[in-house]
């Protein structure tokens, strides 16, 4: 599977192990976050250190994905965001309301566990 679950406490930590996340997996990483947003999950990491290129549709999904937490009353945060993802981010705007840590384990911390 490429995209995998972990727990850390009461955070969900979602992990994309693959390059590039474009389709086909991203439908897999929007269904397994969807669906842990759907349970009921109020604190979410998406852990994107393996992924080093992102293509709209990503940025478009990870921004549905943050309204839709939000929406629930929970949060959604980015970890190990590497450089050239990083300036997808800004240069779409997405970096003005996703949280983006160095790593996962910063990302877990911001929670303030």
């Amino acid at each position: 599977m490429n995209v995998t679950t972990a727990r850390h406490g009461d955070i969900a930590v979602v992990i994309v192990n693959e390059p590039r996340l474009t389709y086909p997996v991203l439908a897999e990483f929007a269904t397994v976050t969807t669906g842990l947003i759907e349970q009921g999950e109020q604190r979410i990491v998406i852990d994107l250190g393996t992924v080093g290129y992102v293509d709209s549709a990503t940025i478009g999904c990870l921004m549905d994905l943050y309204r839709q937490a939000t929406a629930a009353g929970g949060q959604l945060k980015l970890a190990g965001v590497q450089k050239r993802v990083e300036t997808m981010l800004t240069m779409t705007g997405a970096h003005h309301f996703l949280e983006v840590y160095a790593d996962q384990p910063s990302a877990v911390a911001s929670f303030g566990e």
